[in-house]
């Protein structure tokens, strides 16, 4: 059996279920080895404002090593801040086949890419996009030292087009790229139990909202990037909506500040309530404006709960998974009068879009991404 080692910062809510997923079909083995150690005591998330501890298990069902991270700064926000010594020697001594660098923007992930470059196979999944590229001497700088980055690569899985098209530019060649779709739990989201449902309907009561009422939802950091502002201006002109937000954020004190009557709040929700979160809207909009929107994968978790979706033009994701008057519409970024006309091609359609949503991501899972690793970790080792 071929052996990955995996390499990663912290245990992430996307990506454990993929870890179990692979140990469990036994096609390859799989040994995960994260960096940033002091994540298993905390996670301080900045741009909510408070630490996070995931209420699902993230490191259930397959192997794994936190390596010792000596930088003076621990953090997965810098490129300094994941400094592992021995990262290179523990995986060598596990006697992998190939790796996999999840992100290349950390100082132990480059050098690993560098060191197994010629000796192993090295494999890279980001998910990077061109979308916020604007023309300069700055983006020149850039292209180069990329090209230089990836020259350590021999291939990457791409998550979608608009990442495809970041490899190739960056120097890597169609024979590189292999499609390994980004995901989402998908059956923890589309798990419509009494319970889930019991839940969903008792907030909808609890935040005001009658059964009659068309909820357009958004969920994540209040932060300039994800531009929930321009949702809040929307929502003044659609009185006979409701709309709810659900996070926290650098923004939330302004958000609230120019909110209107039919506009509710709730703070950061975790894991186990977002299914019940997604089930009580109609609509889920990600009106991101960048920079650095690469993907949004809330809009996984909303298709995977059925839901109809508005997306702007700069989310990552829109054209793969957002098609227009089928599952919803994209709309210009930061454009009020844009997400004003597309909110109101809704009009009764809430429903037949969600199903469609659903039916898109079905093929957007973490079984799609495991099939795609492990034939490519057989045939190329």
């Amino acid at each position: 059996m071929k052996k990955l080692a995996i390499i990663i910062t912290h245990p992430i809510q996307y990506y454990s279920p993929l870890f179990k997923l692979l140990s469990e079909r036994g096609i390859i083995k799989i040994k995960v080895f994260y960096t940033w150690e002091q994540s298993q005591e905390k996670v301080y998330d900045e741009k909510f404002g408070k630490e996070i501890k995931w209420d699902i298990p993230l490191l259930d069902g397959y192997d794994y090593a936190f390596v010792k991270n000596i930088s003076k700064n621990p953090s997965s926000g810098i490129f300094k801040g994941v400094n592992n010594p021995t990262l290179n020697s523990e995986i060598e001594n596990w006697k992998a086949d190939a790796i996999l660098v999840f992100g290349w923007n950390h100082q132990s992930h480059f050098k690993a890419m560098r060191y197994f470059k010629g000796k192993t196979s090295v494999y890279f999944r980001g998910d990077s996009t061109l979308i916020d590229e604007v023309s300069g001497l700055k983006t020149c700088l850039r292209r180069i030292w990329l090209k230089y980055v990836y020259r350590y690569v021999d291939f990457a899985f791409y998550v979608g087009k608009n990442n495809k098209e970041y490899f190739i530019k960056h120097g890597l060649t169609e024979k590189q790229l292999f499609f390994a779709p980004h995901a989402i739990d998908n059956n923890r989201f589309s798990n419509n139990s009494k319970e889930n449902i019991k839940q969903s309907k008792d907030l909808r009561q609890k935040l005001g909202f009658s059964e009659d009422d068309k909820i357009f939802l958004f969920v994540g950091k209040f932060e300039p990037k994800k531009n929930p502002l321009l949702l809040v201006e929307v929502a003044k002109h659609y009185p006979e909506y409701k709309f709810l937000f659900v996070g926290n954020g650098e923004l939330e004190t302004q958000m609230k500040h120019q909110a209107g009557d039919n506009v509710v709040f709730l703070p950061f929700q975790n894991q186990t309530q977002m299914p019940v979160i997604y089930n009580l809207c109609d609509v889920y909009v990600l009106p991101s404006q960048g920079p650095g929107e690469t993907w949004g994968l809330a809009v996984n978790e909303a298709m995977a709960c059925s839901k109809a979706i508005l997306a702007s033009d700069k989310v990552g994701c829109s054209v793969d998974l957002v098609r227009n008057n089928e599952n919803g519409f994209i709309f210009k970024s930061n454009d009020v009068e844009d997400l004003k006309e597309k909110i109101i091609l809704f009009e009764n359609n809430y429903t037949n879009f969600g199903k469609k949503s659903l039916e898109i991501i079905n093929d957007w899972s973490f079984e799609e991404i495991a099939k795609a690793i492990e034939k490519e970790i057989n045939v190329s080792n």
